[in-house]
């Protein structure tokens, strides 16, 4: 039988195997002070519980931390685990350890950042298109040729590659002039200090685009102390509770959210349609909205 999955819907119902299976997330960072991998992580939890399976979840302690969750993937495969639902840190590094996990019969699927192994399902989020979204927001509230800026996650992983192309596309293509696109890591001390560089080099600008809302709550910190909050609009990605609260409180202009729960769920599903030789699509979109003071309240 073939279970489609569609925008966070499973349209065919999956049978369970009557023995315990376990199976895995590995996030690319730690859900404690990040509130999008605490939803995924929830989400997957929850999966679980509901259809009496065992889920291990497990982070790098930073989601620079390549070795870390190489190790943590690798032991996870020598426990024999039965699926494993991977948010890669970097695709490439990572690569060579699913395929290990293929060829011991472990079901494999990619979570919110796509790796580079054939044949492998995707369930997360069309970045392109959401940061497309963010840039559109960002045309239509700024003055025509303005300075604007983005602040790149890690270029390594498909997300902050897709995120970054999204955003640069489309603030280019309504004729702003991107004055600065540099790397903080999805990190919000990083997103302060940058955004810092930026303003000092670029007095005029206008808005700020963080490929995360992490980079841009560091991003509206470092606006708020050199008191040009009131003229540079920030806008994020993910709209996390602590995003809709900025945004609500006036600071951080907009998100764009994802559907982070959906993700952790899913993927677990997925593992479990794959396990019981099921098919999965290849690609699980679990779609994208602009969030601002009109709906924040809904992500708080």
């Amino acid at each position: 039988m073939k279970t489609v999955l569609l925008a966070g819907v499973a349209i065919a119902a999956m049978t369970v195997s009557a023995h315990a299976q376990t199976f895995v997330l590995g996030m690319k960072g730690p859900g404690a002070g990040n509130p999008f991998w605490a939803a995924v992580e929830a989400g997957a939890r929850d999966a679980g519980a509901e259809h009496g399976v065992e889920v291990i979840v497990v982070a790098p302690p930073q989601e620079s931390d390549v070795q870390a969750q190489i190790t943590q993937i690798e032991d996870l495969i020598a426990q024999g685990v039965d699926g494993i639902a991977l948010a890669p840190t970097d695709p490439n590094a990572l690569a060579p350890v699913v395929d290990a996990a293929i060829a011991q019969g472990i079901a494999v699927v990619f979570v919110d950042t796509q790796g580079i192994n054939d044949g492998v399902s995707f369930i997360g989020t069309n970045n392109e298109v959401g940061a497309a979204l963010a840039a559109q927001f960002i045309c239509e509230n700024v003055e025509e040729g303005a300075d604007v800026a983005i602040l790149q996650g890690l270029i390594s992983q498909s997300t902050g590659q897709a995120r970054a192309q999204g955003a640069n596309q489309g603030l280019t293509d309504c004729g702003l002039n991107i004055v600065a696109e540099q790397p903080a890591n999805w990190d919000r001390a990083m997103g302060l200090t940058v955004t810092e560089n930026i303003i000092t080099g670029n007095p005029n600008i206008r808005a700020i685009f963080g490929s995360n809302d992490n980079m841009a709550l560091g991003a509206v910190e470092a606006l708020k102390q050199a008191a040009m909050l009131d003229t540079v609009m920030v806008v994020g990605f993910d709209a996390n509770p602590d995003a809709a609260a900025s945004i609500l409180a006036g600071e951080m202009t907009a998100s764009v959210a994802q559907a982070p729960s959906n993700m952790g769920r899913f993927s677990i599903e997925a593992l479990m349609a794959l396990v019981n030789g099921e098919e999965i699509e290849d690609w699980i979109d679990t779609g994208t909205v602009l969030v601002d003071a009109s709906n924040a309240a809904e992500y708080q």
